[in-house]
């Protein structure tokens, strides 16, 4: 499964060890999933983290170095992303996941992607970090089962 990570998605998993986004990582290196992004939500997520917690910052070079920054959309994607409320600086985010063909474009911008949570834009699913994990988890345990 293809995912696409948002910059929230990107510093939160640099923030801490522990965070919850960080299990992404986990389940690509088991193969469950293939993790990308854009240039865009690299540059919004670096200068965020190093602001707030910039001995952190390493931690997200590594991070980005174990991802795909895919190709960044055209103005086709661009204008199919504009169609769906969204504010423009989170335009570019929904083209380039559906530029990159994902499957899963997960975010906790709840405030500017809530409304479309659990719907499927150009065949990306948007979706929460909780529910990513457990569709992810469940794709895994699927997979195991038919071993």
């Amino acid at each position: 499964m293809r995912v696409f990570l948002d910059a929230n998605i990107l510093f939160s998993a640099a923030w801490r060890d522990e965070a919850g986004a960080a299990l992404l990582w986990t389940l690509a290196k088991s193969g469950y999933c293939q993790l990308l992004s854009s240039r865009l939500a690299v540059e919004e997520a670096r200068p965020n983290l190093a602001s707030k917690r910039p001995e952190r910052s390493e931690i997200l070079e590594n991070l980005l170095g174990t991802i795909y920054i895919g190709a960044e959309p055209g103005a086709a994607q661009l204008a199919a992303a504009k169609a769906h409320g969204l504010p423009s600086k989170d335009i570019p985010i929904l083209a380039a996941a559906m530029v990159q063909k994902v499957d899963l474009l997960v975010t906790g911008d709840r405030r500017d992607f809530g409304h479309l949570y659990g719907q499927a834009i150009q065949g990306v699913t948007i979706l929460p970090l909780q529910d990513t994990l457990e569709r992810l988890l469940d794709n895994a345990s699927g997979t195991c089962n038919a071993l």
